[in-house]
């Protein structure tokens, strides 16, 4: 009949061509049946981190997983029918999840089951005396664990905050057992401390050489091992350690990490140094459903080559989990004095020549180089562990001639902690699309260390330094390092914040940013980095219903009390994973 309406009365055609221009209009705005909203929330500050300042709703919808309305709360209402749940907020604050920018989920899980050895706020080990208490303990109450792994293990102490000073010995570590082997890694993760029971099976000796990117501290002979080993010479027999764990453990142990974030709020996490063994129980425990939030996995490009090359990456989560790209390890940590620098440390290690600026994990230029091209050719994203600027100019030269050999493409490069990273290497970086992931959280934790200790006042006061970027235009994502510090959520706002060490100044004032741009770092912006910025990062319709409610708006409180507010709950796409209730 429409096929013949130029035959019609102009009047009749008329009518007919309005009539479906309306009810086309209709078809289009109104679907036949709305879509109902499973979850209303509403009654409190919703801040959707969707743009450059501060945006609230007064409700949001979600269905199957998803925001499907952002906006009034009269709008929402429109969604409800009598199955739909109003979650009303009682004045607390909503946010999109929080997003893991660098991380170690396994192995927070490992410190969790771990002796705790960390210095007041987040544990006790405040000298050695206690920290060998400590271990004591743990020792009484899994003799379970220690009979199925065959060692005593603490995680977390930091000779910069034990009131000796210096790092437990292996003479020291032989008061808890002479028997047993003993390993305490540092809260750093780039040392560790073994008895001589656990020196001897690691084969480790007064003959045995320093290797490639390790140290071996030794007594006042120069020969004869303390117990400290150094980056390389902690990796290789703690490797060894880690394998030993059968299956089951290790899935207890990724699980333990993976519910401990979910504590702090986050729905994404990393693995980000993973072995090609941590990387298969995180498989495993995916294709079993078990996996509560998202796991992004970079294995070892150095120590996993092989295993990327059959493995590659993916762009897309199955059941949770997905192999993201690649990490190498530059250098270590600056508190442990490892960390490859341009400049010498203010007060080098015990002897160290008085110009000792650290050293490379990769010592050969022409290593690192091929690394970086094999992760450029196969469009792997690149995680880079880099503390010391030194190490930060190998990773920049590196991508910039790999970038000419390969072409310029959104790769996401990330030069992790960039902790001492200069305004010229800055400049470099964004012109290169490398995007910085800060540690700010070393400004409280290690701010008054660096000052005084490690890197003096000037480089100190820069640590980090997130405005110098966003006078660049850059942006960038702030990370915990789980399990060097716990996955506080909560923390990396407030020293993000405010640069307050642990005696109460404020290291690097002009560095300090507001709350909004810090939320931003481990949301919108931390979603940028894993390339997830269409479906996480903001609270917009379409995205993924990742929420985190919080106690308070960090936008409304005073600055210095951004620490006290509290996780209320984690809500991974609609179902809630974590609730203090």
């Amino acid at each position: 009949m429409l096929r013949d309406i130029k035959s019609y009365p102009l009047v009749l055609k008329n009518c007919l061509i309005a009539g479906l221009t309306v009810f086309s209009s209709l078809a289009l705005s109104q679907p036949a049946t709305a879509p109902r909203a499973e979850a209303i929330y509403f009654g409190g500050s919703i801040l959707t981190m969707a743009g450059d300042t501060p945006r609230y709703a007064e409700a949001v919808a979600i269905r199957n997983g998803k925001i499907i309305n952002v906006g009034s709360k009269a709008a929402a209402l429109q969604l409800r029918d009598e199955r739909t749940r109003m979650v009303n907020l009682a004045g607390k604050t909503l946010l999109p999840g929080f997003i893991d920018a660098h991380g170690h989920t396994w192995m927070t899980g490992f410190q969790k089951l771990s002796a705790n050895l960390l210095p007041p706020p987040d544990g006790r080990a405040s000298d050695i005396p206690t920290l060998l208490s400590l271990l004591k303990e743990w020792q009484s109450k899994n003799p379970v664990a220690i009979d199925k792994v065959g060692w005593i293990i603490g995680f977390g102490y930091d000779d910069s905050q034990l009131a000796e000073k210096r790092h437990p010995t292996a003479a020291d570590l032989d008061q808890v057992s002479t028997e047993i082997p003993i390993v305490i890694i540092h809260q750093s993760s780039h040392l560790a401390s073994m008895n001589h029971k656990a020196l001897e099976l690691a084969g480790i000796t007064s003959a045995s050489p320093n290797p490639a990117g390790g140290v071996i501290r030794r007594l006042a002979d120069g020969r004869t091992p303390d117990g400290v080993l150094e980056e390389m010479a902690f990796f290789a027999p703690m490797f060894k350690v880690l394998a030993s764990f059968d299956q089951n453990a290790s899935e207890k142990i990724a699980l333990a990490g993976a519910d401990y974030y979910a504590q702090f709020g986050f729905t994404t996490a990393q693995e980000g140094r993973a072995s090609k063994q941590i990387t298969q129980t995180w498989h495993k425990l995916a294709d079993e459903g078990k996996l509560k939030i998202d796991i992004a996995a970079y294995p070892d490009l150095q120590a996993e080559s092989t295993f990327m090359s059959e493995a590659g990456t993916k762009k897309t989560y199955r059941n949770h989990f997905r192999i993201a790209g690649v990490k190498l390890s530059l250098d270590g940590s600056p508190q442990g004095k490892t960390a490859w620098l341009s400049e010498p440390y203010v007060h080098v290690p015990l002897g160290q020549p008085a110009d000792y600026r650290g050293y490379p994990a990769i010592p050969k230029s022409d290593d690192l180089q091929s690394l970086v091209n094999q992760a450029f050719n196969n469009n792997w994203q690149v995680l880079a562990h880099t503390n010391g600027d030194a190490a930060a100019d190998a990773l920049i030269n590196a991508v910039a001639k790999a970038e000419k050999r390969y072409g310029k493409g959104d790769r996401r490069t990330v030069m992790i902690h960039a902790q001492t990273v200069r305004e010229d290497q800055l400049d470099r970086m964004k012109q290169l699309g490398i995007v910085p992931s800060f540690f700010s959280m070393h400004t409280y934790y290690w701010g008054d260390w660096h000052r005084d200790e490690t890197l003096g006042k000037d480089r100190a006061l820069r640590i980090s330094p997130t405005q110098s970027a966003l006078k660049r235009g850059m942006w960038f994502t702030e990370h915990h390092d789980a399990p060097v510090a716990l996955p506080s959520s909560i923390m990396i706002l407030h020293t993000t914040v405010n640069r307050t060490t642990r005696s109460g100044a404020v290291l690097g004032e002009d560095q300090r940013v507001s709350p909004y741009i810090a939320l931003k770092s481990i949301t919108d912006w931390a979603s940028r980095q894993y390339f997830e910025e269409k479906s996480k990062g903001t609270i917009s319709v379409g995205k993924l219903a990742d929420l985190v409610i919080l106690d308070k708006d960090p936008l409304k409180v005073d600055p210095a009390t951004i620490r006290d507010i509290k996780v209320l709950e984690t809500i991974k796409e609609g179902k809630t994973i974590f609730s203090q209730n």
